[in-house]
């Protein structure tokens, strides 16, 4: 049996270099969190990726539906979409 590291910890095998340790006040264990920022830039590793997968020119947006059939594939071109669906909801 595995032992549990607590909800919300990541493996170290996991953490992002830019890692800091922060002691949370509900929780007076260290634990690492992401760096403020700058997340969104080291996710996306291969721009215009998608839209080539899916047969989309740059410059035009993908359909909605489009991208949301490609959400529900396995692999790269699903992970992409799923990425490209969260980063749509934030403004």
């Amino acid at each position: 049996m595995r032992a549990s590291r607590g909800m919300g910890a990541i493996a170290p095998s996991k953490m992002p270099n830019k890692a800091k340790k922060v002691i949370r006040k509900d929780n007076p264990n260290v634990v690492e969190e992401y760096a403020k920022g700058g997340w969104i830039k080291d996710a996306i590793k291969k721009p215009g990726a998608l839209h080539k997968q899916l047969g989309v020119p740059e410059g035009k947006k993908i359909p909605a539906k489009k991208l949301a059939a490609a959400a529900k594939k396995p692999g790269k071109l699903g992970q992409r979409a799923r990425l490209a669906e969260t980063l749509k909801k934030m403004k």
